[in-house]
């Protein structure tokens, strides 16, 4: 297993999973993502979008990291989100949204403190009843490695 931190394109030979969730305000999720599909033996790769450093006000940047997720998380076969408690989060609402409507393998979780963790219930029993909302990450992880394909997408 391994964790995609740059921003580069991964091998078609891989297979991605990406991990959308808040940046800004919380915790490395994505990390703990890696450690606990580790754990279970998941070939998955991450594709995570956190920076270490994150230039906030700087409109390059901003244009860059949209630019990277936007694609990246077209290329996964599974997007995980976790909404951690600290932070409302628009952005990765926004991609949740997106990704639910195309039909994503979506695996979500929201911690039971998330502020608008009633809206995620909400919207996805409406758009998405195939999509549980998990109250942990660690079930939310073993959610996204359930749903990965058994061989991984062929990209081209």
């Amino acid at each position: 297993m391994t964790c995609e931190f740059r921003r580069q394109l991964v091998s078609d030979s891989r297979n991605p999973r990406a991990s959308g969730g808040g940046i800004t305000g919380c915790p490395d999720l994505q990390l703990r993502a890696v450690l606990q599909l580790d754990a279970v033996g998941s070939p998955a790769v991450v594709l995570n979008p956190h920076r270490a450093h994150f230039p906030l006000g700087q409109p390059a940047a901003t244009r860059e990291q949209t630019t990277w997720e936007y694609h990246h998380l077209r290329l996964a076969d599974v997007i995980l989100f976790w909404f951690c408690a600290g932070a409302v989060q628009p952005i990765a609402l926004y991609e949740l949204g997106a990704h639910a409507a195309r039909g994503t393998r979506l695996a979500v979780g929201a911690h039971p403190d998330y502020p608008r963790r009633l809206d995620v219930l909400e919207q996805l029993r409406l758009a998405r009843p195939d999509v549980s909302v998990h109250d942990s990450l660690h079930a939310t992880v073993r959610a996204a490695a359930a749903l990965l394909p058994a061989t991984p997408t062929t990209r081209t």
